[in-house]
């Protein structure tokens, strides 16, 4: 999941009003913990900004180093593995439980790591770049949220079609 979290990061369109590129990170660290459950997602999330601090080119626009993590986005980059263990809450639910439940329940989940990610993400910006925390909000929360949240549904719709096949193949 931290390769497919890579991959999700080049997927990235710069916008000119914020710091923060659109990318498709918000789907694979939700969907991470949701298939891997709460500790293993937060373990690939880790890997994922471990690797990228060192250096490996595998955040947005393919590129590393500490000082992403130093940068205006930074914040976002560090919630990952606690969004992913907070998504990874739904795991067994979307693995185990009625269709229906299992999508609410990732839904929420999924939801709760996204404020997570939205909440150090616009903390971190907010003091790196010198912004009010409402500027912050303005530029690297509003702009998003309607399609992180098409990014979380859609990362519910995978875990809760391939979870049980996963599943099944472990046993």
């Amino acid at each position: 999941m931290a390769a497919v979290t890579a991959v999700a990061a080049q997927i990235a369109v710069p916008l000119p009003f914020s710091p923060v590129p659109f990318t498709f990170q918000v789907l694979a660290v939700v969907l991470s913990g949701l298939l891997l459950g709460p500790y293993q997602g937060a373990l690939s999330q880790a890997v994922y900004v471990l690797i990228g601090a060192a250096g490996a080119p595998v955040f947005a626009g393919f590129t590393g180093g500490l000082g992403h993590i130093a940068g205006p986005t930074g914040g976002y980059l560090v919630s990952y593995p606690i969004a992913a263990a907070l998504a990874g809450l739904a795991a067994l639910t979307v693995r185990e439980a009625t269709r229906r439940r299992a999508l609410w329940m990732g839904f929420l989940c999924g939801c709760a790591a996204l404020a997570v990610i939205y909440a150090l993400g616009a903390i971190w910006l907010s003091v790196v770049a010198g912004l009010p925390l409402p500027a912050a909000v303005a530029q690297g929360v509003a702009p998003f949220v309607g399609f992180d949240l098409v990014k979380v549904a859609l990362a519910v719709l995978v875990a809760v079609g391939a979870a049980p096949a996963i599943a099944s193949s472990r046993a």
